[in-house]
């Protein structure tokens, strides 16, 4: 269940985002504004790379992380909580990481994930199949912004939550999220 606080006006939805931005300034959890630096540089600087737009790129990224967040609720309703909090650990970053796509995806989901993101977004396979072992590791990072600081006594991960049980109203949008990511780090 999306979680949701009352303010004066109302009842309103969490986005991702906001989970995001609220850990910023939560010092129990990992997030920091260098860190959305850091995502937001890397996936830049990668879509430069291929030669693709900044409307594309963000087509591209909500495509991925559609993809990612339907393989960890399978993972979580296998696993648990604390087996996907594990592996976003494990694999979340802003490097290349052929790694982080083999934990989420058999060779064969990597083809068809290939295949549905080329059929949403336009973006040939070839270029996809480059671009997954980095956009991989930076949706990973975006929900380890909600990992609890080594000493807390924070046990939830807010913002993989969040990505987690939203109800599908387009709340987490990793697209919107790395936009609204790069209008935060150019404050």
């Amino acid at each position: 269940m999306v979680q949701r606080e009352q303010t004066g006006f109302g009842t309103f939805k969490m986005g991702l985002f906001d989970r995001i931005a609220n850990a910023i300034n939560d010092p129990n959890l990992q997030a920091s504004a260098s860190q959305l630096g850091s995502i937001v540089n890397t996936f830049q600087n990668s879509s430069d790379r291929e030669g693709l737009d900044p409307a594309t790129t963000q087509v591209l990224m909500s495509a991925i992380g559609q993809q990612v967040r339907s393989t960890l609720r399978e993972k979580r309703g296998q696993e648990g909580e604390s087996a996907v909090q594990a592996l976003v650990n494990q694999f979340a970053g802003t490097d290349a990481n052929r790694q982080a796509v083999q934990s989420l995806f058999s060779p064969q989901q990597q083809d068809r994930v290939v295949e549905q993101t080329a059929g949403q977004t336009g973006v040939n396979a070839d270029t996809i199949r480059a671009l997954l072992p980095v956009l991989v590791p930076l949706v990973l990072n975006f929900l380890k912004t909600g990992a609890s600081n080594p000493n807390s006594e924070t046990e939830a991960n807010p913002v993989l939550s969040g990505f987690l049980d939203s109800d599908g109203d387009g709340d987490v949008d990793m697209g919107d999220v790395l936009r609204m990511a790069s209008q935060f780090v150019d404050r």
